[in-house]
Order: structure tokens, then C-alpha cells, then sequence
């Protein structure tokens, strides 16, 4: 079983709302300025949504954390918790270097902005993870857009 095109860019389009309002809440705690946590948020919106898309293709070709069952003749796939796990991993690799370059600039004439943008990001780290793996556990139940 593979995902179409739309149904990865649905998955990207409502991880992206997720994401970004994370994103611009993290930025605001760390700099105090609704302004530029709407401006990295902003930003964030365009570059992950393809990113994310990029992502989703990539692991689609993978069978990692799969496993097949045949049922009737008929070979189903179920992803494990560990794929969801390692995905999330893997995302939040690229995403939290996308944060960070995001967090730089929007900063970047505050004397202090390489650690808000570490500070943004490594927050990220843990918030993200765990939001992203319940996104793939509530995508996992829609059929919606699958082969």
C-alpha cells in the first residue's frame, strides 16, 4: 500500500498548521515579540509544507517498520509504532535546521540571535516529536488517498 500525491500533501498541509502554530508560540516565549514569531511562523509555512512533502515521498519508498500480512490472498501493510517513531526522528532532523536558519534570520540584528535561534530549536526538538507522532497515528486511520 503506497500514499497518492494528494494525500501526502494533505498530510503535509495539516501537519504544517500543527507545526507552525508550535513554532510561532515557541517563538514568541523565547522572544517576546508577536511580530516575529508571526514572521517565523510565516516563513516556516512555506518552506515545510515542502519539505514535509519531499519527506513524506521519500518514506514512501521505504519499507522500514512495516510489516506484511496477507489476508484472503490479498497483502496488507500495517506500519509499526517504530516507523512512526523514526519518522518523526528523521523529520525533525530536517525541520529543526529549517527552524533554526528561519529563527537566525528573523533575528539576526538582535545581538542574541544565534541562541534564540538555538533556543527555539531545541525546544522544537521535544515538542515536535511528540506532536508529529500523534499526527502519523491519527493520518494512520484515514484511508483516504492510499493504494
Amino acid at each position: 500500500m503506497s500514499d497518492g500525491h494528494k494525500r501526502s500533501f494533505a498530510k503535509g498541509a495539516t501537519w504544517r498548521i500543527v507545526g507552525t502554530l508550535d513554532t510561532i508560540f515557541l517563538s514568541f516565549l523565547f522572544t517576546g515579540s508577536i511580530g516575529k514569531a508571526l514572521k517565523t511562523g510565516g516563513i516556516e509555512l512555506f518552506t515545510k509544507i515542502f519539505l514535509f512533502y519531499l519527506h513524506e515521498r521519500i518514506w514512501g519508498k521505504l519499507k522500514y517498520g512495516t510489516k506484511e500480512k496477507i489476508v484472503n490472498g490479498i497483502i496488507k501493510i500495517r506500519e509499526l509504532h517504530s516507523r512512526s517513531v523514526v519518522k518523526g526522528i528523521s523529520w525533525r532532523v530536517f525541520g529543526s535546521l529549517d527552524t533554526f536558519w528561519i529563527a537566525f534570520f528573523v533575528n539576526k540584528g538582535s545581538e542574541h540571535a544565534v541562541q534564540t535561534a538555538f533556543y527555539i530549536t531545541g525546544t522544537e526538538v521535544f515538542t515536535k516529536v511528540f506532536l508529529y507522532w500523534v499526527h502519523e497515528r491519527v493520518w494512520m486511520k484515514v484511508r483516504w488517498g492510499r493504494h
